[in-house]
């Protein structure tokens, strides 16, 4: 089927991403066009989908390239998505070096993501020199931002007192603000510190949420951390993690 698109709609970054709710084919026919006539978020979505295979054929070396383009052009995302594929080898072969310098490029710009990624080679030491310090201002800039799952990795920072001095106070008001915005880490990370205090039936809430938004290594690993729990009630959800990691893994 073929779709007349008003021209409006079609140079309308915003409305193409909601159209890729509404129409992931629709939206990959008007995402071209918009990135052919050069926006940057056209251009930006379109490496984007093509990543995914979403509403058109997977093609991650046609990606990198559309990402190189709208990065050209100035979009910060698509150069945070550069630092991606080379990290992961999406489309090139992998080499966490040039994804730093990506990262590190968008990062400088202000985005927050970038920021995140790039303090993730830093603590780990991948494509750069080991350096936890500069790792935590990222992730500390990023939370300011707004960034949540560098918000739950700032309270890790604050809880365990290594890098900095040790907050716990401040290290629960992070980890309960990277739960509110979504970050399943965060709210696995906030439900333990409800449960240290007693407050069960909170922490069961939130370790649901985390439940359903978890990644496969992350139900896996924390699966088997729930079963040293103090709390009966708290040990009882390692089987729900266990079975959700088992659905995701095709076990």
């Amino acid at each position: 089927m073929s779709y007349r698109l008003r021209r409006e709609e079609v140079l309308d970054g915003d409305r193409l991403k909601s159209m890729l709710d509404e129409s992931p084919a629709r939206a990959a026919q008007a995402i071209l066009i918009a990135a052919r006539e050069g926006v940057l978020d056209a251009q930006a979505l379109l490496g984007q989908i093509l990543l995914d295979g979403q509403g058109i054929e997977q093609d991650q070396p046609l990606a990198l390239r559309w990402f190189e383009i709208a990065a050209q052009g100035g979009h910060l995302m698509a150069r945070n998505m550069l630092g991606r594929c080379h990290e992961h080898g999406w489309g090139c072969v992998a080499d966490a070096a040039v994804a730093v310098v990506h990262y590190r490029q968008a990062a400088d710009a202000g985005l927050d993501w970038a920021m995140y990624n790039y303090a993730n080679l830093l603590a780990t030491g991948r494509g750069v020199i080991e350096d936890q310090l500069q790792a935590l201002n990222l992730y500390r800039q990023a939370a300011e931002l707004g960034h949540a799952k560098s918000m739950n990795l700032l309270g890790r920072y604050l809880e365990d007192g290594k890098v900095c001095l040790a907050d716990p106070l401040a290290a629960r008001q992070w980890y309960q603000r990277s739960a509110e915005g979504g970050d399943f880490r965060g709210q696995f990370s906030y439900a333990a510190v409800l449960a240290d205090e007693g407050r069960v039936y909170e922490a069961l809430g939130w370790l649901r949420k985390a439940l359903v938004g978890g990644n496969v290594n992350f139900l896996r690993v924390s699966s088997e951390s729930l079963l040293d729990a103090h709390h009966p009630q708290i040990r009882e959800m390692a089987d729900a993690y266990r079975q959700r990691f088992s659905q995701l893994a095709g076990l």
